[in-house]
């Protein structure tokens, strides 16, 4: 399985192949889409994407943590987190491919 990154030039590549926007609309509308989840979550809403997956903020209070190196305590302050929960159409399809790279494998 090809260990790979998709960039916002390759969404910007795919949109523009397939709806047909020029180069430059298409590369407005992922920053403008992509800017529009950033903000939500900066304000602290959820973001849902139907049948993708949900984006949200959690708030995690300060706790001790241990240096790995020296075995000393140290406190972690607290922070807010992104979480990402995938849908189960996203989880199916994940699967799916999983199955199928494993049927091919095995024959």
């Amino acid at each position: 399985m090809p260990n790979s990154t998709v960039t916002r030039a390759q969404l910007s590549e795919a949109v523009y192949q397939e709806v047909g926007l020029s180069r430059n609309e298409s590369a407005e509308l992922v920053e403008t889409i992509l800017n529009e989840i950033s903000d939500a979550l900066a304000r602290g809403e959820m973001v849902k994407i139907s049948s993708f997956g949900s984006f949200s903020v959690r708030q995690k209070g300060q706790r001790v943590g241990r240096n790995p190196k020296t075995g000393e305590e140290v406190p972690i302050l607290p922070r807010r987190v992104l979480v990402f929960r995938a849908s189960h159409v996203l989880k199916n399809r994940i699967n799916e491919v999983l199955a199928e790279a494993e049927n091919a494998g095995s024959s």
